[in-house]
């Protein structure tokens, strides 16, 4: 029994259409268990919180890796009802509870590995217990200290060298912590990782528009949050307020959060009650507001953005590392410290200005400084912004999963999550006439104008989308995007470029090279004439009518990458209406591209140029559709040739790294040249697309191996190991470079991964049609 399925999209004529049946197969398999042992919510502490962040971007970031499992610490007097996700339960004050737990455990032989969130106060009470109870476990156990303590006395040392000893690795969120534990403990830097604390990604909003929302409009905002207890000094703040006030009238403190449950139990209210009268006595009940409230997390990333100045007066020198220290650096806040461990290489990078502990004086002075002069805050919260961007939660699990598997044995591979379909951004950025060009992290840079390059792709994009899930509000878009292109080309039919705010055409459009941007026109009209019975009449009527007039210009274009373009596009064209000179077009590019292979190439050089640059992927697949356009043989061996020479120098390790655009790899260049950084998206979506274009017409299997690798590198299947897709706003990074990323979210990067999200989803959508084929097939 056959079964026809119509798939929703761009139907293309490729030869061999076919899909492995054993690829698409779920193979069940018991994965690795990873159990984590740490305090656990509905217990309130900061630990509690950073596990249940840590394991939700655990199962967000992969899937058929590993599973998580939760082992709820509690005590004799913190007891909770388990969630249910809470596999095992240990009391920290019952030495028979770690007996229980130790036998579980080493009877379990799923369980692979097991990291124990680490923090002195949770087992003081059974110190020499935990020490038996770690050396005890026969799995790989990770030691995550969330607090080294400098200058140790000689019993804790010697604590702490033995748990060292007896796990396969210690973790610390802070290279200061590391030094600790190597100078004053001796323990071997080999055995130390350090992963910081993670944070949520952010779409940054608009303070103004924030401060309207929450009835705080001409408000100089000073906050601190977090679960209130006397080690956050807040009074240092309060003592400084009144000389801030005097200067600034209008600044309100937000004290946000509860009291810590542990203070609580033993106090009561007494330390709020004290910063109440305090609040009272310095007459500052119009500048101070207390949120004695556990704040759920979009309110809190909302109070924070609109800050103006964050204070983190904490007391303790020795304080390893803060969640809330964290959150408000990650939230962009102008941050004012005391120079806590944590906050000592924040500082130094100016991403957090210091002051004394418990110096209200010096606080005062730093407020009023920095209130005066917003060139400055923006300064440091870019920075800010910029320092704390390797610390995602996202970012946190690639870097905790590659230990997992680094020191389990069990864990062959890491499958990223594909995330869900997000256009948000790329909704934003367009604005009435297109697609804006650029962007400042989030936040489109309406300054830098439009440029048809990015609206053809956009245009692409967008049909894409619709043909793949009949969205009807795509159809806006793809209006907009292709007027724009109409509104590019001129009376002879050639195309300009670059748009300024006014809708003017700028000057860069007599100094650069307009070929490439005029091929991707073609390809994005081509493409949408290919679509014609699925999108409105009128818009097939615009994109032919405008693809007919530049047609007497195309064959004085010699561009290599205009010309691919140029075939993509006719192709896409002649699928639904076949035309002789649209044919004869593409045997002419197609043709100059097989002569520049035959000038370069030799027998360790397989290409048509004597360099790799940008884009290089459509070339290969340009003559590849001009074989499916045209029979030439010669066009599909060229492809493959060239297409698997390039393959051959951009995956190494299982992993896509492109020819970076601030070294291009010369003919006649050792093959091992590694130049780290200059990777941008759009190159990682040509190379996605070529590889299913390679694979729908030619059926190789290792093409969709190497289409699924490249698609990780989004997701963190790079070189430093970081995500390049944030999930929160639907943006994409711009750049991957040798030690960091560019936090901007222009379009050409959001559209870029939205073309290889496609591509992507078409796979699926071929597995699971190729599935129920197979399965009514067994009929």
């Amino acid at each position: 029994m056959n079964l026809n399925i119509k798939m929703s999209g761009n139907q293309l004529p490729f030869p061999n259409w076919k899909v492995n049946r054993t690829s698409s197969s779920t193979v069940e398999c018991q994965l690795p268990e990873i159990l984590i042992v740490t305090t656990y919510p509905p217990r309130e502490c900061g630990i509690a919180n950073y596990s249940q962040d840590l394991i939700n971007a655990l199962n967000s970031t992969f899937v058929d890796s590993f599973r998580i499992s939760i082992c709820s610490i509690g005590t004799m007097h913190n007891r909770y009802s388990p969630p249910p996700d809470v596999k095992y339960l240990l009391n920290a004050d019952d030495p028979l509870s770690y007996t229980n737990l130790t036998l579980a455990t080493n009877s379990n032989k799923d369980i692979s590995l097991i990291i124990i969130q680490h923090e002195f106060g949770i087992f003081a009470n059974q110190t020499e217990v935990f020490e038996q109870f770690v050396m005890s476990i026969n799995k790989p156990v990770i030691l995550t200290f969330h607090t080294v303590l400098p200058q140790p006395a000689d019993s804790l040392k010697r604590h702490v060298l033995e748990l060292a000893g007896a796990v396969k690795g210690i973790l610390v969120l802070t290279d200061a912590s590391k030094q600790i534990l190597m100078s004053d403990y001796g323990v071997p830097e080999s055995k130390i990782t350090v992963i910081p604390h993670g944070t949520h990604l952010v779409t940054y909003e608009d303070k103004t528009l924030l401060k309207q929302k929450y009835n705080l409009s001409n408000k100089l905002v000073l906050s601190t949050f977090g679960l209130l207890s006397s080690g956050k000094s807040i009074e240092t703040t309060l003592d400084a307020l009144p000389d801030i006030v005097l200067n600034n009238s209008n600044v309100l403190f937000l004290i946000i959060g509860k009291t810590h449950p542990g203070v609580l139990k033993q106090e009561q209210e007494q330390y709020r009650h004290m910063l109440e009268k305090k609040v009272e006595t310095l007459g500052l009940n119009n500048h101070v507001q207390f949120i004695n409230q556990f704040v759920a997390l979009p309110v809190l990333l909302d109070y924070l953005q609109l800050t103006d100045i964050y204070l983190f007066t904490s007391k303790n020198p020795q304080q390893a590392v803060s969640g809330t220290f964290s959150y408000a650096l990650n939230c962009g806040c102008t941050v004012v410290t005391t120079p806590i461990a944590h906050a000592l290489d924040a500082i130094k990078k100016q991403a957090a200005v210091s002051i004394g502990f418990g110096n209200s004086g010096q606080l005062a002075q730093t407020v009023n400084r920095l209130l005066k002069d917003k060139k400055l805050r923006n300064q440091i919260s870019n920075n800010a912004q910029h320092y704390m961007a390797s610390t995602a939660w996202q970012n946190s699990a690639i870097a905790h999963a590659n230990l997992f598997r680094k020191l389990s044995k069990t864990i062959a591979d890491l499958h990223y999550r594909i995330p869900a379909f997000n256009l948000t951004h790329i909704k934003n950025l367009t604005k009435e006439y297109g697609i804006v060009q650029f962007s400042k992290l989030n936040h489109p840079d309406i300054d830098s104008g439009y440029t048809l390059d990015d609206n053809a792709r956009a245009l692409i994009a967008m049909c894409q989308h619709y043909a793949l899930t009949g969205e009807k509000s795509d159809i806006n878009y793809i209006n907009t995007y292709l007027d724009f292109i109409i509104y590019c080309q001129d009376q002879h039919g050639r195309f300009k470029n670059y748009v300024n705010q006014q809708r003017c055409f700028t000057s860069q459009n007599e100094m650069v090279n307009l070929a490439d941007s005029g091929g991707r026109a073609i390809w994005a009209l081509g493409y949408l004439l290919s679509l014609n019975k699925l999108l409105p009449e009128i818009l097939s009527g615009k994109a032919e009518k405008i693809l007919e007039a530049s047609l007497n210009n195309l064959p004085q274009i010699h561009s290599t990458r205009s010309m691919a373009f140029i075939i993509k596009g006719l192709y896409f064209a002649n699928t639904v209406k076949r035309s002789d000179r649209l044919s004869l077009l593409i045997r002419l590019y197609s043709n100059r591209l097989v002569e520049m292979y035959k000038h370069e190439s030799s027998l360790n050089w397989q290409w048509f140029e004597c360099y790799l640059t940008y884009g290089n992927s459509v070339l290969p697949e340009a003559l590849l559709y001009a074989w499916l356009d045209s029979g030439v043989k010669l066009y599909k061996e060229t492809a493959i040739i060239t297409f698997n020479f390039l393959l051959s120098r951009t995956y190494r390790n299982d992993m896509l790294k492109l020819i970076p655009n601030k070294s291009w790899l010369h003919k006649g260049e050792e093959n091992n040249k590694v130049v780290k950084g200059g990777e941008q998206p759009i190159d990682v979506a040509y190379t996605i697309i070529a590889l299913e274009t390679f694979y729908m017409a030619l059926g190789n299997e290792e093409y969709i191996k190497k289409l699924n690798i490249a698609f990780e590198w989004f997701l963190g299947r790079n070189h430093l190991k970081r995500i390049m897709y944030n999930r929160s706003t639907g943006g994409c990074y711009d750049g991957l470079e040798d030690d960091y990323i560019n936090l901007n979210q222009g379009s050409e990067s959001a559209v870029s991964y939205l073309m290889a999200r496609i591509s992507i989803e078409r796979q699926k959508m071929r597995l699971k049609h190729q599935d129920m084929e197979w399965q009514i097939n067994q009929l």
